[in-house]
């Protein structure tokens, strides 16, 4: 499937997305031009509690307690650890119209971040933890079917510190993680959780300056994410990233206010994937994401509940040209899953990979049929 599917209707705040798992909106941890970069108004501060840790001495106590440490104050010596080693690579990243985070890549000045933080923006102005003014940056790429960004700042201060990227097959359930970036335009902040979950599929709305990228293999957290934290870094313990902060979730049935400890990272094996195509080539050569090669809207029946997806447009040559799709057909399944909108197919498509053959259900004609696609790649 291209980039030209008309996606579903989803409630939205900011940048808000669908989730197939749960029904929420989300809200996309990125805040608009009017927050103040020091001190925002009506922040409510409250005494910061002393970590505790278990008496363990055997370095697993809560996960991440410091080896050899029986005293109850590993886990906030880690703490430390992580934010004075992470902290430093974490940047402020002005636009025109929004406040974002982002992430030294690499000593040459690259800082990887979100799409949706960059928006249509060529040029920028970011805060450096090296101190002095804000340097400018430009845009380098963005790949807006994963919210992802390269861009460059235009001098390279001395101290300038890369990040470390972990091994996302490592990331599981439980992990303690810190998220650290601006929210509400609070530079250098940190917040911490757990990953609640891993493989998570999300789809942004296109409203309201989102990508519309479905984003699949995502990390949960209940790390708070907030606007502003668009583009930060998710860190382990061992001081390295596991994910790019992107989405919180918002509960549309509550007036849109922030269901708490529900975030989403993109994990980082594509940050690194993608960031790297970007500084060797100026573009994504290769998405690693698979495509069906048509162009597609939702349809309803007289009760107006989402069926299917009607083909509008079979790309030539493509996944389901090759397999005999053509314009009309309507799109059911997709190999064990349901189609039932534009969205629920672009889920499915997130969850599969280029060369992958998959049977797809359609009816033609009122006639249900199958048929083996190969599939392609965006």
């Amino acid at each position: 499937m291209d980039g030209s599917v008309t996606r579903g209707r989803v409630h939205r705040l900011l940048l808000p997305v669908t989730a197939a798992f749960a029904t929420v909106a989300l809200l996309a941890g990125c805040s608009g031009s009017g927050a103040s970069h020091s001190s925002p108004a009506q922040v409510n501060a409250a005494a910061p509690k002393k970590a505790e840790a278990p008496g363990r001495a055997d370095g697993h106590g809560l996960q991440a307690e410091a080896p050899g440490r029986a005293d109850g104050h590993g886990l906030q010596a880690d703490y430390e650890r992580v934010i004075k080693d992470v902290l430093p690579s974490v940047v402020q990243i002005d636009a025109a119209n929004s406040l974002g985070s982002g992430i030294v890549y690499d000593a040459q000045g690259h800082i990887v971040t979100n799409a949706h933080v960059v928006g249509g923006e060529k040029t920028f102005k970011v805060s450096t933890a090296t101190g002095g003014g804000a340097i400018g940056a430009r845009l380098v790429a963005a790949y807006p079917e994963q919210d992802l960004a390269v861009i460059k700042l235009d001098s390279v201060p001395n101290g300038l510190k890369p990040a470390r990227f972990g091994d996302s097959a490592k990331v599981a359930m439980g992990q303690i993680v810190l998220a650290m970036g601006s929210p509400l335009g609070l530079s250098s902040s940190v917040t911490q959780g757990i990953v609640s979950a891993t493989g998570r599929t999300v789809t942004e709305s296109r409203a309201g300056g989102g990508t519309g990228a479905t984003i699949g293999n995502m990390v949960q957290t209940s790390a708070a994410i907030n606007p502003g934290n668009s583009g930060g870094a998710l860190v382990n313990l061992d001081s390295e990233i596991i994910g790019i902060p992107t989405l919180a979730a918002t509960d549309p049935d509550m007036g849109g206010s922030a269901a708490a400890g529900i975030g989403f990272a993109i994990p980082a094996s594509m940050v690194k994937t993608v960031t790297d195509q970007i500084i060797r080539s100026g573009k994504v050569t290769d998405s690693g994401r698979a495509a069906l090669g048509v162009t597609g809207r939702t349809v309803v029946d007289s009760h107006y509940q989402p069926v299917g997806v009607a083909v509008v447009e079979v790309k030539g040559g493509g996944a389901a040209d090759k397999a005999g799709l053509r314009a009309g057909d309507i799109l059911t399944r997709l190999g064990d899953t349901d189609i039932s909108t534009i969205t629920s197919l672009s889920e499915a498509l997130a969850a599969d990979r280029p060369g992958q053959t998959v049977q797809v259900t359609y009816t033609r004609g009122g006639s249900v049929k199958t048929a083996q696609v190969t599939l392609g790649e965006i």
